[in-house]
């Protein structure tokens, strides 16, 4: 028994990518899958598969943020201003 996907599609983008699997299958194997083959595929590879894209998806979001909060940064140290002491005064 599969777990639950870990993302569910819109019955119209669920049906693009049936025919999408179903064109893939039938164009590099040589295979005609029916609908319900493809979308048994299409659900294993949700669940299954579908974890390491996700999880990579949110590494590269997270890298993406840390460059933008880094960026955020140095334009903040940027804006700072100097700060006379009294031992430079003298």
């Amino acid at each position: 028994m599969m777990n639950k996907p870990l993302v569910t599609f819109a019955t119209s983008d669920k049906d693009a990518i049936i025919q999408k699997i179903q064109a893939f299958a039938e164009k590099e194997f040589g295979l005609e899958l029916g609908q319900f083959e493809a979308g048994d595929l299409l659900s294993f590879f949700a669940t299954e598969v579908g974890p390491f894209f996700y999880n990579q998806g949110l590494r590269d979001a997270q890298a993406v943020l840390r460059k933008r909060i880094d960026d955020i940064a140095e334009a903040m140290e940027n804006l700072e201003k100097p700060v006379e002491t009294r031992a430079a005064r003298r």
